[in-house]
């Protein structure tokens, strides 16, 4: 386990990073001994000083693609706050990241807080909506070589999100069972299923609810919860228009400049 000394400077590394758009060796070279549970606090260390308010959280490496992609082996969670949320009018400044990323995923919408020992069957209960949603993530880790502590320290690679204007009562889908394309301008660059999120992305929403648990996070009525992505991520350029549908769900778009 990591200092406190540690944690702190660990944490400052990853805020200049992302402040000044200059990636840092892997944590897990600087830090050979760092865990998972040092990770964590190191993430929530950095969430803690930022001014933007929690506005949900997001499961990461949820997806076997995205797992082999990432070298890791199991999921880890970040927050979202409310300078992270763009919408599909406003193009998104490609020069405000170091190697952004786009995701395709079923964006849930909570109308009741989330117990601590959650199971699918309450977090479908609590859940008021779905939405089609892409996420942007991005690396303060130097060409994104990360091992798992690296990643949840970044608060699970966070950069920003959009939810399109679709709203749909889980119930009345197949969550297990909704088709997903991912386009970036003319060419389709992934294709999957909601299946691809640990089988149901109920799943992962149930997980998140029990794992943020332990570091005295909960999630509440009115956060958004992305419970991992469909596809691959795929690479975003300046310029570059994504979008990702849904079969039922519809669709969402973000643009970059």
């Amino acid at each position: 386990m990591l200092d406190d000394v540690e944690l702190q400077a660990a944490a400052d590394a990853l805020r200049a990073a992302e402040r000044d758009r200059v990636a840092i060796p892997p944590l897990i070279t600087t830090y050979p001994g760092i865990g998972a549970g040092d990770a964590y606090r190191i993430q929530l260390l950095n969430i803690e000083r930022r001014s933007a308010a929690v506005v949900g959280h997001k499961v990461g490496l949820s997806s076997e693609a995205m797992q082999q992609m990432m070298g890791v082996d199991e999921p880890d969670y970040g927050h979202l706050l409310a300078d992270m949320r763009h919408t599909e009018d406003e193009p998104v400044d490609a020069g405000r990241y170091l190697l952004p990323r786009v995701e395709p995923e079923v964006g849930f919408i909570l109308g009741d807080d989330l117990p601590e020992d959650c199971t699918e069957e309450q977090a479908l209960a609590a859940t008021e909506a779905i939405a089609p949603a892409l996420e942007l993530i991005d690396s303060r880790i130097v060409e994104w070589k990360i091992a798992l502590a690296d990643t949840i320290a970044d608060n699970a690679s966070s950069a920003g999100f959009v939810l399109g204007r679709a709203r749909i009562d889980p119930r009345t889908v197949d969550l297990t069972a909704l088709p997903v394309l991912l386009h970036r301008n003319d060419e389709q660059v992934g294709a999957g299923t909601s299946a691809a999120v640990l089988g149901n992305p109920l799943v992962a929403v149930a997980w998140l609810a029990r794992t943020v648990a332990r570091f005295g996070v909960r999630l509440r009525a009115g956060h958004v919860v992305l419970p991992g992505s469909c596809t691959r991520a795929v690479d975003a350029r300046p310029g570059d228009v994504f979008r990702a549908e849904f079969g039922a769900l519809g669709a969402v778009h973000l643009t970059f400049k």
